[in-house]
């Protein structure tokens, strides 16, 4: 099993693009702390599922926008898992208004999980990265990363801190044997985008197909949603020593929306 003995914390791993990293990297045999929001017998199930692959699971439902709560879990996973080798920054939010109607509140929010979170998990995780010699930090960012939307001030403003901070660790452990990257999906077919398609439809007067192709498409020229599994296979190979020389990198995975 390629990562059997190493340890992953997956944020933002209940569903999503989360969940389906976790469950790529259980099934290569790594023990993997979930972190996220749902249901105990859901979130059960989903750990009992990602055992299958040989390696502990576990799951800590800390509240990201509080750095204590991100200190006590990767504590915790270092007890209960072993220290972490692989950390993969997912957990974020949304939030659509106008910049001078934004709500301050959510500003605060959007920036401290979507940026501050990730920082915390960084430098808590690196120094046990640091002394093995070893790691990988793969951070989800956003076709936002690299463009802009109206409306989306501070998400964009995240994202887009998210690709630098990206790169300016890679630079300082570069000689560590850590790797650290960020993959840019575009528009990703999960259940908070299907659920937007019938107020859309109510809202413009638009079929299911218009929705999709003419508005959550709109940028994306293969009119193809990312899928989860596609993200999550690349998060994963990056995680493989063939992709040791991958770092800094924002790998974009939109449909060829940057590329426009």
């Amino acid at each position: 099993m390629l990562l059997s003995g190493k340890t992953a914390l997956v944020t933002g791993s209940t569903s999503g693009i989360g969940l389906a990293t976790a469950k790529a990297l259980a099934a290569e045999g790594a023990n993997v702390m979930l972190n996220g929001f749902g249901e105990p017998d859901v979130i059960e199930s989903i750990c009992g599922t990602l055992e299958q692959g040989g390696g502990k699971i576990a799951h800590d439902g800390a509240d990201l926008t509080d750095p204590a709560q991100i200190e006590a879990m990767i504590a915790r996973t270092a007890r209960e898992l072993g220290t972490i080798d692989i950390l993969v920054n997912n957990a974020g939010m949304q939030h659509v208004a106008p910049v001078d109607e934004f709500p301050v509140e959510k500003w605060d929010l959007i920036i401290a999980l979507n940026l501050t979170a990730p920082f915390h998990a960084i430098r808590l995780a690196l120094p046990a990265m640091k002394r093995k010699g070893w790691g990988r930090i793969i951070n989800t960012a956003s076709a936002h990363s690299l463009v802009a939307s109206p409306n989306k001030a501070p998400y964009v403003a995240s994202k887009h801190g998210i690709a630098g901070m990206t790169k300016s660790v890679a630079l300082e452990v570069a000689k560590e044997g850590i790797t650290v990257n960020c993959i840019s999906p575009g528009y990703v077919w999960t259940p908070m985008v299907e659920n937007q398609i019938p107020d859309q439809m109510r809202t413009r007067g638009l079929t299911r197909e218009q929705v999709m192709e003419d508005v959550l498409l709109a940028a994306q020229p293969t009119k193809q949603f990312v899928q989860v599994d596609q993200v999550a296979a690349l998060a994963l190979f990056l995680c493989r020593e063939e992709a040791s020389a991958i770092t800094g990198a924002n790998i974009s995975m939109d449909g060829g929306w940057t590329a426009q």
